[in-house]
């Protein structure tokens, strides 16, 4: 098929405000993820350095930061991270609600 088209509201939540799309796409080695956050949120830190998997951060809505090897970037609605595979990386959502697109692959 040319074409898949999905809403992320119609994917099963996983965790508490996150979509994982890649299946349901039909994705052979995109990962695209829909994270809508609570005031306060953390995201866990983390990299993908055992797949070479590289990540951008888009936000949609709210205020957040990103702590990428240990130096903040801020972000406001609009704004796009890459984030390189064997980076450390955790999200952190301010005093209002947040939502983000995370694509990644290897």
């Amino acid at each position: 098929m040319a074409h898949t088209k999905v809403n992320y509201r119609d994917v099963d939540e996983v965790g508490e405000g996150m979509y994982f799309m890649r299946d349901a796409l039909d994705c052979e080695s995109l990962g695209v993820t829909v994270v809508e956050c609570d005031p306060g949120w953390e995201g866990k830190e983390h990299h993908h350095r055992e797949k070479n998997h590289e990540e951008v951060y888009l936000l949609l809505e709210g205020k957040a930061t990103m702590t990428v090897d240990g130096k903040t970037v801020d972000l406001a609605p609009g704004d796009a991270v890459r984030v390189s595979p064997d980076a450390l990386r955790q999200l952190h959502v301010g005093d209002q609600p947040a939502r983000f697109v995370v694509a990644g692959a290897p």
